[in-house]
């Protein structure tokens, strides 16, 4: 249903005073209900007995979280001698099965990762249905860390929905009781699958078709990637992108509704169009800090624009930095981990707050008897029955607590927008290799078109903007008054980007000649090989409209708030009602690897700021104490603070 995502403002300036404020009525949705953090739950590779499997998930509720998302990984330790069933065996299933039942008994939720680790990968995959690289090499296919290690598995071929299809028969034969009862989420971690130069048996044909010209030359030669052929890399991208997300994304949450389950997903680093990518799942999903906070945005934008409630984040993983599993033979372990501070990871969890997060999991809890600590996962922060940790007992009770409400907040009604922004998916795909700034602190992040830095413009962070597509500006309409996109409504478009697609530029003309106002940073150029003669014809037809300027000023209104150095914040809609967390400021410094006790440097700070709401502007000053976020009620008669009662 389209939906008014912005009122009339005004400029009148008045002074505020701050009260508490009684709780909203929340409503249930289907998926994530309780709003209370999930974790992902290791199972590292034996035989799961089952009392332990009823103490931790009873031990959870009493910590006040929501659920778990079991994730089937290698034996502790690597030890090649860990006795275990086979992978989705029924001797693997039988307690599976079990934790599924009394998370429901308890009313707890229950999620299961789509495989043994990441990306999808199976022992048993026939020949054939491995991932390749145009050069086809075993290499890339390999994964030797699984549930049934040392067996070694192979990666599923990510562009093949058949090969998809028949990996998921196995996986719905192993899970199908465990489907019964409440409804699960399927998940998919983020793409970790070898990109260059990835290639499927019948992709150099459709390539072919859709741009006119071979690409196998510039594989063969593997120059796709030098500069001078950035045009090439462009339209190779541009295929692979549907490739991902018709052989893939779209299949993956096809199976989810065809098993009564439902799918959720990470799309970061895939090779694709992310904001489209995002929008084919019932749960789009980010991650931090291993991408920012900030990235958060794009999966927010998708749920959006497709009318999707709930936008989850792998969160806390690698908090402190990064220790290989290969480390000392397997005992590679996290920075500090059992000594977290719950005061930095809540900086992280507030920051994704205000980049459009609202259901946080945990990253993670790991298979022990309760009281022990034997086991552990190497990048994950140690949510512990152990007394002796930091992340257990009432302190971390009373964190999930604070994230349950303000996650609670967060769902209510829908995000509020009075921007769209073109995200700059050709720029991405026309870049190359981040720079070894980036990757000598990050090894994983490996090029622009994974878009883990993109910013919205800080000149209109008061008004939210979101990410918007040529996907979704290609049916978009302009009524006179509000741009409708997708499922939500814009009053302008801010547009600074150096290339862009032909088929973008002629919706962005259409819309801009229905009287969209539009700003234009500076004119950007067709990116691939096969240029449209009448490009810069369009462009200079949409520069001689008159909603149509490289002057700021074309976008009109008030902001939803306004002040100097304004704070990360999100906003929802509920009604007439606006419900505004504002992020501590200290978290927009948040990115990894967090500096140990960095919450600690915070002495509190003051932003005076103006709400333009319901026709009328209310100024305030914001007191942030050490560590504090907050979060406004905003309604046509006052702006009020909520209490979220915790300080760390």
């Amino acid at each position: 249903m389209k939906r008014i995502l912005i009122l009339g403002l005004m400029a009148a300036s008045l002074m505020l005073s701050v009260s508490g404020c009684k709780e909203a009525s929340f409503p249930t949705h289907e998926l994530y209900s309780s709003c209370k953090p999930y974790t992902r739950w290791w199972w590292f590779s034996s035989f799961v007995d089952k009392k332990d499997v009823r103490d931790q998930l009873v031990w959870l509720k009493d910590h006040e979280f929501g659920g778990v998302e079991i994730a089937w990984i290698y034996p502790m330790f690597l030890d090649s001698e860990k006795p275990h069933p086979d992978f989705l065996s029924p001797e693997w299933a039988e307690p599976v099965v079990y934790a599924k039942h009394v998370a429901d008994s308890l009313g707890l939720g229950c999620d299961f990762t789509y495989g043994s680790l990441w990306p999808f990968n199976d022992v048993k995959l026939p020949a054939g249905d491995q991932t390749r690289n145009y050069f086809d090499t075993v290499e890339v296919a390999r994964r030797p860390y699984t549930w049934d290690h040392p067996a070694e598995a192979r990666i599923l071929n990510h562009l093949d929905k058949d090969a998809f299809f028949r990996y998921a028969d196995r996986m719905n034969s192993g899970l199908s009781e465990a489907y019964k009862g409440s409804k699960s989420g399927l998940f998919v971690d983020s793409w970790e699958v070898e990109t260059d130069y990835l290639w499927t048996p019948g992709f150099g044909e459709a390539f072919m078709k859709e741009h006119g010209y071979d690409i196998e030359p510039y594989m063969k030669a593997r120059t796709l990637e030098n500069e001078e052929n950035s045009d090439v890399k462009y339209d190779y991208m541009k295929t692979l992108s549907r490739f991902v997300m018709d052989e893939f994304y779209g299949p993956f949450a096809e199976n989810a509704r065809n098993t009564g389950t439902f799918s959720r997903a990470q799309c970061g680093g895939a090779p694709t169009d992310l904001l489209t990518a995002f929008t084919l799942v019932d749960i789009p999903e980010t991650e931090a800090i291993l991408y920012e906070p900030s990235f958060s945005k794009i999966a927010a934008s998708a749920a959006t624009l497709s009318s999707k409630q709930a936008v989850t984040s792998e969160t806390f993983t690698c908090m402190y930095g990064w220790t290989s599993l290969r480390y000392k033979d397997g005992h590679g372990q996290s920075p500090h981990q059992g000594e977290e501070e719950i005061a930095d990871l809540k900086l992280v969890c507030d920051a994704l707050f205000a980049n459009g997060t609202n259901q946080i999991i945990w990253h993670g809890f790991a298979f022990n008897k309760v009281g022990t600590t034997d086991n552990w996962f190497y990048t994950t922060c140690q949510v512990s029955t152990n007394p002796n940790d930091k992340l257990t007992g009432e302190p971390l009770t009373e964190f999930n607590r604070y994230m349950t409400k303000v996650s609670r907040y967060m769902r209510l009604g829908h995000n509020y927008s009075s921007l769209a922004v073109y995200i700059p998916l050709e720029d991405a795909w026309m870049g190359g290799p981040y720079p070894e700034e980036v990757t000598s602190k990050m090894a994983w992040a490996l090029g622009e078109y994974e878009m883990r830095y993109i910013t919205t413009p800080e000149q209109f962070k008061g008004m939210q903007p979101l990410w918007v597509n040529g996907h979704f500006l290609s049916t978009a309409e302009y009524d006179g008054t509000a741009l409708h996109c997708g499922d939500a409504l814009f009053s302008a478009l801010y547009v600074d980007v150096d290339y862009m697609d032909y088929s973008s530029l002629e919706s962005i003309l259409r819309l801009a000649k229905e009287g969209l106002p539009v700003y234009v940073g500076h004119l950007p150029k067709e990116p691939g090989v096969n240029k449209t003669p009448g490009y810069q014809q369009a462009l200079e037809e949409l520069m001689s409209l008159p909603t149509v300027s490289s002057d700021p000023s074309v976008i009109a209104g008030s902001p939803l708030l306004e002040g100097d150095d304004l704070p990360d914040f999100w906003c929802r809609v509920d009604g007439d009602t606006y419900y505004i967390f504002i992020a501590n400021p200290l978290s927009q410094k948040v990115s990894y690897p967090m500096e140990y006790r960095f919450a600690f440097t915070d002495k509190g700070s003051t932003r005076k700021v103006t709400v333009n709401h319901h026709g009328k502007s209310e100024e305030m000053t914001l007191d942030f104490r050490p560590m504090e976020s907050i979060l406004l009620k905003v309604t046509p008669a006052k702006v009020e603070k909520i209490d979220l009662e915790y300080h760390p």
